[in-house]
């Protein structure tokens, strides 16, 4: 099975398998493990990401079922992940291709290919001199604002539609940053969310995922200066409540998803955050 954009499909050799082709594919790599790789290529001038599955093997499947952890087969997850966030509204990585062959899991190839983000950066580089030279134009902060808001709008679509990440962390969240930032209405900025091979989907998402996805957003937000009240404002953003009513209500759901993002950071960093 295999299933390409058209004008991309037309650009392919005709006198070979286009599986094989774009299996065997070169360009700029970014991982290569042993059995997934991952590289940007260009074609008739247009530059693309390319993951290509090997089939993982009995003992990797085996060794995530010990450890009560869904084993990642192939691109496929990737696939359909973003086909629905797409249909959700969420900006994400925009699709050219996919393919997969093969009946068993164990070595079942497959691959996703995607548009390159160009002109971005990911939200851990762009927030990342925050903590030492914080925003303090208005453009400024309200470009902060916007982030924070955007972030817990996705976030919130995510969860309340049997969607969670598992790599939830802001180095996942590319900002076009073609342009002057800072002189683009804020509603206007484009951020999009990727790494998505190993997003679970569901009908619905229990909490302990969501407390897992949250976590890691703020675990991965604790070096780049955001504030107590930046923090209320994802809160009251993401339940769509006043900051009372969650605060009293969702008190629980909180206490655990700071209890996972300390414990993300002493893991981490083998410390404790600074009192916030």
């Amino acid at each position: 099975m295999i299933e390409l954009d058209p004008a991309f499909a037309a650009g392919l050799p005709a006198d070979v398998d286009p599986f094989d082709y774009i299996m065997q594919l070169d360009g700029e790599l970014y991982r290569d493990v042993a059995n997934r790789r991952t590289l940007r290529f260009e074609q008739q001038g247009r530059r693309y990401f390319l993951k290509a599955h090997y089939g993982v093997g009995w003992k990797e499947i085996f060794k995530n079922l010990l450890q009560l952890k869904l084993p990642v087969v192939g691109a496929r997850n990737e696939w359909l992940a973003i086909q629905r966030l797409e249909q959700l509204g969420v900006e994400t990585m925009t699709l050219v291709g996919h393919g997969q062959r093969g009946r068993n899991p164990a070595t079942r190839q497959s691959f996703v290919i995607t548009e390159a983000l160009e002109e971005t950066a990911s939200l851990e580089d762009f927030c990342g001199a925050w903590e030492q030279d914080p925003p303090v134009t208005r453009a400024g902060i309200l470009l902060k604002r916007e982030l924070i808001n955007r972030i817990a709008k996705i976030s919130r679509i995510m969860h309340g539609n049997g969607i969670n990440h598992r790599d939830y962390y802001i180095c996942h969240f590319l900002l076009d940053v073609s342009g002057d930032v800072l002189a683009k209405p804020p509603d206007s900025l484009r951020l999009s969310l990727i790494d998505l091979h190993r997003v679970q989907l569901r009908r619905h998402t229990p909490e302990r995922w969501i407390v897992k996805d949250v976590g890691g957003l703020y675990f991965s937000s604790m070096r780049i200066g955001l504030t107590r009240r930046d923090v209320y404002r994802f809160m009251i953003a993401y339940r769509g409540k006043p900051l009372r009513a969650t605060l009293a209500e969702d008190a629980r759901f909180w206490s655990r998803c700071r209890l996972r993002a300390y414990s993300l950071y002493h893991s981490f960093y083998h410390e404790l955050p600074a009192a916030d």
